[in-house]
């Protein structure tokens, strides 16, 4: 008697050739392609002028400017989007899917209505500015309002990478402590915690990632005022259309370095996360 012939496995898409052909070349005309234009173009531009160009008054403010309330919209996130992604994942309540729905108005609303929107709301006779405006906290045209417009186009990411994680945990794990005396706290502390945290890490960092990009929801609530709010990627816009096309792709440089700095971080944090979890 002959062996049976193995059994191959079905794959849903084509061959191993062609679907590694069609995502190269995706990958290559939609993202390759243009940061190496970009790399290029801030290559010519000589290492003398491109650093005076980086090093300027106005690109250093507006760096800063970027870098804050990147900051301030992402520390804001990881709380609001954790909490979110508990409170959606945990606990059944009236309208929880129409809340999980509007976690996703972000990704679908376009960032000019929502800077509009919020200039709307934030503005000193507006829904939520006419009460801040007495107090002097109203966030129109100051740092803060880029820190709202920020975090507004950012959080979803936070709240969709921890979320399935959350999903997918083994309750057994949380009710084996429980029975051991462990409070609430420690459960989530010692035994949830650890287990979201590399989902937590990446959400966290794609966050500040999307931030420190942010443009269309940021130009009307931030009014632009140079050295006060002005963002390098209005920047990099004025430098484009005041035809100083080096002015604008050592800007973009910049801020091209700044996100594969946090790509590196973020997947050495999620390795460091992952070997903690295996640890524990």
């Amino acid at each position: 008697m002959t062996a049976a012939a193995p059994i191959r496995a079905k794959r849903v898409l084509p061959g191993f050739t062609l679907s590694l052909g069609t995502t190269l070349l995706y990958l290559t005309v939609v993202i390759l392609i243009p940061v190496l234009a970009l790399v290029l173009k801030g290559a010519d531009i000589g290492p003398q002028r491109f650093w005076a160009i980086v090093t300027s008054a106005r690109a250093l403010a507006a760096f800063q400017v970027t870098l804050t309330a990147a900051l301030i919209a992402t520390l804001f996130n990881a709380l609001y989007g954790l909490l979110m992604a508990w409170v959606l994942v945990r606990y059944e309540f009236p309208g929880r899917r129409l809340l999980d729905a509007l976690m996703d108005i972000p990704f679908a609303l376009p960032t000019a209505v929502a800077g509009l929107s919020l200039t709307a709301l934030f503005s000193a006779n507006g829904w939520f500015g006419q009460f801040l405006a007495p107090l002097g906290l109203a966030p129109v045209y100051t740092i803060w309002g880029v820190a709202i417009a920020m975090a507004f186009t950012s959080v979803p990411f936070v709240v969709r990478t921890v979320q399935p994680v959350l999903e997918d945990l083994d309750p057994a794990y949380e009710q084996a402590a429980r029975t051991l005396g462990a409070s609430d706290w420690a459960i989530f502390r010692r035994v949830v915690f650890p287990q979201i945290l590399p989902a937590f890490l990446a959400g966290v960092t794609i966050s500040f990632a999307r931030s420190l990009g942010e443009f269309g929801a940021i130009v009307f609530i931030a009014g632009n005022l140079p050295f006060k709010t002005e963002i390098a990627s209005l920047l990099a816009f004025i430098r484009l259309e005041e035809y100083d096309y080096q002015g604008a792709a050592a800007i973009a440089l910049v801020l091209l370095m700044f996100a594969v700095v946090l790509l590196v971080i973020s997947n050495r944090l999620q390795a460091w996360a992952a070997r903690y979890r295996g640890q524990a």
